[in-house]
């Protein structure tokens, strides 16, 4: 090896760290996509006045509204898009739809104060600010009340969701995510579609389904995957020192063993005998997975040992 190279490669790369965070503190542009509102020019962020004019109209609205998913379908409704480019070397890269995850980030970018962050750190940047502190501060008030998206992300990820994965919807072909509400204090649990999420409900025909009745209608399937004689006869073949007899009594038994195990069994269960869940604007298919069986049958005949030695 060429210690001498690798050594001078290294401080090439921390000569280069160096330069670039001094040209961040400095306020400079250092590259990538520029955000809506500027244009790049002669390496320097310049304001796009219709960009900008609706750059100010997002912030103005989200205060307003008080609501990104009401704002992102207002927004889409009208026509408008991100920004929409062209690279160093020619290329266009055209706007697309507004998405939640877009507007948070757009609310979230202090170079609309006028400034240039380098790892956390805000510096006086070259380019002039499009937003003023004061919007700026009553935007970041308005997101802080609406802090209840960390306290459902707890919720969420304390409550069971044997479907996470494995659902989609039909109709655009994106994942469903578990998501809840809680009315008169009681918990109602939802798979939703993502692009509903990001986009609108009335971006997507399917929306969200039910999570307690897309999840017992998955588990009558497997139950009955579980019934069949060619299952059964392939289940005996997959357990050669179990009798039959047992195997079948022990199969029989799966309903009451699923109500006692654990939402995570119960979730690893479903994962290792349900390929794809598609849910449809008039219906639902359940793709199964027979491959999978010889774990669950393991797992039932350990069971079924356990409740004997006991």
């Amino acid at each position: 090896m060429d210690w001498a190279n690798a050594a001078s490669n290294g401080t090439s790369s921390q000569w280069i760290r160096d330069k670039f965070a001094a040209s961040r503190r400095k306020g400079m542009w250092m590259g990538g996509v520029p955000p809506l509102g500027y244009d790049v020019v002669a390496r320097k962020l310049v304001v796009n006045q219709p960009e900008a004019d609706l750059v100010r109209h997002i912030f103005d609205r989200f205060l307003k509204v008080g609501s990104a998913t009401l704002l992102v379908k207002e927004l889409n409704a009208t026509g408008h898009h991100t920004k929409s480019w062209t690279t160093q070397d020619g290329k266009h890269r055209d706007g697309a739809p507004i998405t939640k995850n877009f507007l948070y980030k757009l609310l979230d970018n202090r170079v609309y104060l006028g400034e240039a962050v380098h790892k956390g750190e805000a510096h006086a940047g070259e380019h002039p600010a499009i937003i003023d502190r004061a919007t700026w501060d009553k935007v970041m008030a308005v997101k802080t009340d609406n802090a209840p998206r960390k306290r459902a992300n707890a919720v969420r990820s304390s409550t069971p969701a044997p479907l996470k994965g494995l659902i989609h919807c039909a109709h655009c072909g994106r994942a469903m995510t578990p998501s809840h509400t809680r009315k008169k204090g009681r918990l109602y649990r939802y798979y939703t579609c993502m692009k509903a999420i990001h986009s609108g409900h009335e971006s997507c025909p399917v929306r969200s389904i039910a999570a307690g009745e897309i999840e017992a209608a998955v588990i009558g399937q497997v139950r009955a995957l579980l019934r069949a004689p060619e299952i059964r006869a392939r289940a005996e073949r997959m357990a050669p020192s179990m009798a039959p007899a047992d195997l079948r009594a022990a199969l029989d038994r799966f309903e009451a063993l699923w109500d006692e195990l654990f939402p995570a069994e119960q979730a690893r269960i479903l994962q290792l005998l349900v390929e794809r869940v598609a849910i449809a604007p008039d219906g639902a298919e359940v793709r199964l997975r027979a491959e999978g069986l010889a774990s669950v049958i393991a797992d039932i005949t350990a069971q079924t040992g356990d409740r004997s030695a006991a």
